[in-house]
């Protein structure tokens, strides 16, 4: 359950980054974000990210290739965390992402459990 709600949350921001689904900004608005917090190549970093997140999240959700999915997901969320939220302090800043970081680390380290694709392929040694 843990991983389909989380997976649920990273397809949607990576949905609102590629597609601008949800209220997003798309590749566009993303690009122009990422631009103002410093992004050499913005434009290729919002892809990336939109990318990591959707997949990621996807992969999550199925449970399939769950250390590849959490790798791409602890990626997006370090970077938010030191280029975004880290300012704002603990509480009302990336206590948020924080606990999506240590939510998905967790899952790559203990699997995806036994109602997975990782599972029924026998890919997982933590089922």
């Amino acid at each position: 359950m843990l991983r389909i709600v989380v997976g649920v949350i990273f397809v949607g921001h990576g949905a609102q980054k590629l597609f601008g689904s949800f209220g997003g900004g798309g590749t566009e608005g993303t690009t122009q974000f990422f631009a103002t917090v410093g992004y050499r190549r913005p434009a290729l970093m919002a892809v990336v990210a939109g990318l990591a997140e959707f997949v990621g999240g996807l992969l999550l959700i199925a449970g399939l290739l769950t250390p590849l999915a959490s790798l791409l997901i602890a990626t997006v969320m370090l970077n938010a965390i030191v280029t975004v939220v880290l300012p704002k302090g603990f509480l009302g800043g990336w206590e948020f992402e924080f606990m999506l970081l240590t939510v998905v680390i967790a899952l790559a380290a203990t699997g995806p459990g036994r109602f997975s694709l990782d599972g029924a392929l026998d890919w997982s040694d933590n089922i």
